[in-house]
């Protein structure tokens, strides 16, 4: 029963503002050489500052920035510090909430927030965001010096920053982003890995095969290179343990950050189903202990009670995933280091924002209404079906599956019904990859849907969903 409810718990606050297990970052802990070997590079020479009086921190229009190494000494930072990027004002329904997962292997010692993504929930649009902020990006820690997003935290504890570690995090997201965090839950990946197991797994939709490095079974030593083998993970629907849950969310040796990125967002959204369906969002007053007990965050329950109703009425479709990527950043090697660094570009990063945050208010007068798309399975390919219409999600465009018709070869094809919305139908087109040619124009008056998608031998599952921009409001058929 408590492993049940300290699952709850966690898938709670994934659906409702985010969150994983209580992470104890390590008080005045900084290594002196490599962190780990996903960082070879990172070695930082400090010279501690003493505890500081308390006080105020930055804040919109209120507090001049502290200047460089306000908080701790160190060599010159190897490039210009940027100056501070111009804050987003949200109305005040806006909630912004960072979503963390730390790297600590260990009850003890230090930890990097190695998983860095924004959750900004607007009720008045019915609306969401989700951002994933590369841990490399290469940014200022405000009082302190240049350094990666994912130390901020460990810096922050161990310079006695006011507030600590969550403190300086927050501030760099203002700093560099311009974004005001309003609260943060954390997790580390041994408490990621019991929890999902107590939720009995999650089923993920994998749209694109994966293959890295993967331990030939849980429990064994990870120095030792002949217990490690290649495994992979095909397109399709897959029920994940924890262990596996956090393999697929975290690995990289054969990919990249941004890929990471996107495989976070697919679990993610795993938990957000699985909280919906088992109706949790509604039984916070009953799970508040053990959501202490799993999660590391400054929310409290009247928070949790707050935001839960506007979660319940957030689906998938009305969730933005975005991710910075190669359009927001530049790879660069810091001289001084050799460390492999993302430099961000103000003004993509700026764009990329300004289109997750452009959400409409919702006529509360009129019902909201999402343009549909009947998606017909593949009478050879079962997962298909549900992959398009993760796809459609993605684009902020609703699905309804169907079985397959006919068991013979065919092409895959989009049967516009309704035909006149011209942009409409280069949007769905697009969210789905298809060229033109596979449009197909035939009036139906009594047709349910706008369009139907009929999956043939053609059809390829895999997409990048940072393509997907500018969704705009929720549009009808």
């Amino acid at each position: 029963m408590r492993h049940a409810a300290r699952a709850a718990a966690l898938t709670l606050v994934l659906a409702a503002c985010g969150g994983l297990s209580k992470a104890q970052v390590g008080g005045p802990l900084l290594p002196k050489g490599p962190l780990d070997a996903d960082h070879p590079t990172l070695s930082i020479t400090l010279v501690a500052a003493p505890t500081h009086e308390l006080q105020v921190r930055p804040s919109i229009g209120l507090t001049p920035w502290p200047p460089l190494y306000t908080y701790g000494g160190g060599t010159p930072p190897p490039t210009a510090v940027p100056p501070p990027a111009e804050p987003y004002v949200f109305s005040d329904d806006v909630t912004n909430i960072l979503l963390l997962g730390s790297d600590r292997r260990s009850p003890t010692g230090s930890s990097r927030t190695d998983v860095i993504l924004l959750l900004s929930l607007h009720p008045a649009s019915g609306a969401a965001a989700l951002i994933s902020f590369p841990r490399d990006l290469y940014v200022y820690l405000p009082g302190y010096t240049m350094g990666r997003v994912n130390t901020a935290w460990l810096f922050g504890d161990f310079l006695h920053y006011p507030g600590g570690g969550p403190a300086m995090l927050k501030d760099t997201m203002l700093y560099n982003f311009g974004l005001q965090i309003d609260h943060y839950a954390l997790v580390d990946m041994s408490g990621f890995r019991q929890i999902v197991d107590s939720l009995d797994g999650v089923d993920v939709e994998v749209a694109c095969a994966y293959t890295d490095w993967r331990l030939k079974r849980p429990g064994i030593s990870q120095n030792d290179p002949d217990n490690w083998a290649l495994y992979t993970v095909l397109s399709g629907e897959h029920h994940m343990d924890g262990e596996f849950a956090l393999w697929y969310a975290r690995s990289r040796q054969r990919s990249s950050d941004f890929d990471r990125s996107r495989r976070q967002h697919e679990v993610l959204r795993s938990f957000y189903r699985k909280a919906l369906g088992l109706g949790w969002l509604f039984q916070i007053p009953e799970i508040w202990e053990s959501l202490n007990e799993v999660v590391t965050t400054d929310l409290q329950l009247t928070d949790l009670l707050a935001l839960a109703p506007h979660a319940a009425r957030i689906d998938l479709t009305n969730v933005r995933s975005r991710f910075l990527n190669l359009e927001e950043v530049t790879r660069w090697t810091v001289p001084t280091s050799g460390a492999a660094v993302l430099l961000p570009k103000p003004e993509g990063v700026r764009a990329l924002l300004d289109d997750a945050f452009a959400f409409q208010a919702a006529d509360p007068s009129q019902p909201r209404s999402t343009t549909t798309v009947e998606v017909i399975g593949h009478p050879n390919y079962p997962d298909w079906a549900d992959l398009a219409a993760e796809r459609l999600t993605y684009a902020g465009l609703g699905a309804y599956t169907s079985d397959p018709e006919g068991d013979g070869p065919r092409a895959t094809v989009l049967v516009e019904t309704q035909p006149g919305d011209l942009d409409l139908r280069e949007r769905v087109r697009e969210a789905l990859g298809l060229s033109p040619a596979a449009v197909l124009l035939q009036p139906e008056a009594s047709a349910p849907f706008a369009y139907r998608l009929i999956l043939g031998d053609d059809y390829r599952p895999c997409f990048d969903p940072s393509q997907f921009r500018s969704n705009g409001p929720p549009v009808g058929p």
